[in-house]
């Protein structure tokens, strides 16, 4: 089974011999190793150069423990530089092992005829850093896991039996290739407990292990819900206190909570989705949504026990956007209105999604059905609200057609976005 790619492996090319360095960064087992090995090396191969003038190190494996050295590293590298007149493609994967593998990147950037791409898994990687890291010539390409369009081109079954998976265990792509659905389960349990916790714990030196498990238990059953620091501490300690042998003076605090947080964060684990106040053009420091970047992690946390259609619909509409490079915050739409008496009342209406890409904007409402009149105005209600131009969208599970209403509403299928990249602009 070949999985392609394709949007990830073009936008590696387009970036060919740009004069920076390409850095794949990405949540664990989510194909970036098949990206720059099988597929990126694989075009090089058959359109750009030879075998001798590729250099790849898979810095994750056994026999390439010593090259953690960051000076072992870089007369490796320089060895197999044989003819200063020649392109050389560098393809480093898990960049992260080396400790100070900073400075032996940037002293290929001088060098014409190399060509450096590498990858990584953590928050070394992260782009906040890159720019200064590598002098503002580090060209960041993020790889999600397989959206639900890539997913169904390599699953054996139709739409609804490829989405009935993909809802339960996600879209790292080793799940494909699992034949039972208790080969799934066991391989995300494993996988979050033997790779994403253990990677947080080692790389943060963490010595409450159990307020990581309480703060990601909550994480993940409030997916799409607002939630802050501030209330996920309020939250662990009265489940703290529950507990007769736990004393008032071992409770946790919220500052402890923002870093836990701020660590799965940068595991690539959970996304924040920043709050925005559409009339009033300025964000909101909190509250704040969190979304999973593969919500079979997010189920495999939970045991497969709360599947909840809704909530795991928006995190996939999310995954889609973020996936597409769109700019995606959750929006609030203030209204002041009279009531009969004349008195002023004022109501906030949550919009699931602003997006944005350059001059772009839509907004977007996730439901999962539209049952009746009631279910259809309440869900419409936010969007009529927005006194702009902007698109206003609303998907649907349902399999239904492309419409307009008469306040300019779109309702899209669900299927019909995830499977065409350009269905926002149809």
């Amino acid at each position: 089974m070949e999985i392609k790619r394709l949007n990830y492996l073009n936008r590696l090319i387009d970036k060919q011999d740009n004069g920076m360095i390409k850095i794949i960064t990405g949540l664990r087992r989510a194909g970036k190793s098949y990206l720059l090995y099988n597929l990126f090396r694989k075009y090089l191969l058959e359109n750009v150069t030879d075998e001798n003038h590729i250099i790849y190190l898979a810095l994750d494996a056994e026999e390439n423990k010593k090259y953690w050295d960051a000076s072992a590293l870089n007369d490796y590298l320089l060895s197999k530089i044989e003819n200063e007149k020649e392109k050389y493609y560098i393809l480093l994967d898990e960049i992260q092992k080396v400790k100070e593998f900073v400075p032996v990147l940037n002293g290929f950037l001088y060098r014409e005829n190399v060509d450096v791409y590498v990858t990584g898994s953590n928050s070394k990687m992260l782009s906040s850093d890159i720019s200064t890291e590598f002098r503002g010539r580090g060209d960041v390409v993020h790889l999600y896991p397989l959206t639900f369009k890539e997913y169904l081109e390599a699953h054996s079954g139709d739409k609804d039996e490829a989405w009935n998976d993909y809802v339960l265990y996600g879209g790292l792509p080793y799940t494909l290739f699992c034949k039972t659905d208790e080969d799934k389960a066991e391989y995300l349990k494993n996988l979050y407990k033997e790779t994403y916790l253990d990677d947080i714990k080692e790389r943060r030196n963490i010595k409450n292990e159990q307020l990581l498990n309480d703060i990601l238990d909550v994480l993940s059953s409030q997916i799409g819900s607002l939630t802050n620091p501030t209330r996920l501490t309020n939250i662990i300690n009265d489940r703290y206190l529950q507990d007769s042998k736990n004393r008032s003076e071992d409770l946790v605090n919220k500052n402890t909570i923002d870093s836990y947080i701020e660590y799965i964060e940068d595991s690539f684990l959970i996304n924040k989705a920043q709050r925005y106040d559409i009339k009033g053009n300025h964000y909101i420091n909190s509250p704040y949504k969190y979304y999973y970047e593969d919500i079979g992690l997010r189920n495999a946390r939970l045991n497969f026990r709360q599947i909840d259609d809704g909530h795991i619909m928006e995190n996939i509409i999310y995954n889609e956007l973020l996936a597409r490079r769109y700019n995606v915050d959750v929006g609030i739409v203030e209204t002041f209105d009279k009531n009969n008496e004349g008195k002023t009342t004022r109501t906030n209406y949550e919009v699931d999604f602003i997006v944005n890409k350059g001059a772009k904007k839509y907004y977007i409402q996730s439901a999962y059905r539209l049952t009746d009149d009631e279910k259809t105005n309440q869900e419409k209600q936010s969007l009529k609200h927005i006194d702009d131009s902007f698109k206003k969208i609303i998907v649907v599970k349902d399999n239904i057609k492309t419409r307009i209403d008469n306040d300019g509403i779109v309702t899209i299928g669900l299927y019909h976005f995830l499977l065409n990249e350009n269905s926002l602009d149809e």
